[in-house]
């Protein structure tokens, strides 16, 4: 299992990217890169952000493990929690959730645990299922075409 311990401050955002990187490319997924490294990008600056609070005494940590058809992330902060469960499927404009929004349509499994502290990212690497990838190109530009209309 591969994992990351950084800091809590975005600026460490690049070892993320980076770390990601040399995931995809130890296990020569590179067409994989923009989908993986989005969804834990959100997800690790949700950690900093909310989690730890920009506590810079605090980390996260960032794991990796192979599951039986692609690979998953999981990203893990030492704050108080939140309840995931009151998050809807779609963010209402202005609300809060667009993070869990990104990290739930780019992800083919998203999980919560421990009081929302952590959260595991599972990518199907299988292969392209054309589906779902239609179905999520479908709902991010139904989502940024009504955020660009009210904005």
């Amino acid at each position: 299992m591969k994992e990351l311990v950084i800091q809590s401050d975005v600026n460490n955002l690049g070892k993320v990217e980076d770390f990601v990187c040399a995931l995809c490319d130890e296990k020569n997924i590179h067409n994989y890169f923009a989908v993986i490294s989005m969804a834990v990008l959100q997800a690790v600056e949700n950690a900093i952000v909310h989690g730890n609070r920009g506590d810079h005494d605090k980390r996260v940590k960032i794991s990796c493990a192979n599951s039986a058809d692609g690979v998953a992330l999981t990203i893990e902060d030492e704050g108080a929690g939140f309840d995931f469960e009151s998050y809807g499927d779609i963010p209402a404009e202005g609300c809060a959730g667009v993070g869990i929004f990104m990290m739930k349509m780019l992800a083919n499994g998203l999980k919560f645990s421990d009081g929302g502290r952590r959260v595991r990212l599972h990518f199907r690497i299988d292969g392209i299922d054309e589906a779902i990838a239609c179905e999520r190109v479908a709902v991010l530009k139904k989502f940024y075409k009504a955020s660009l209309v009210e904005a």
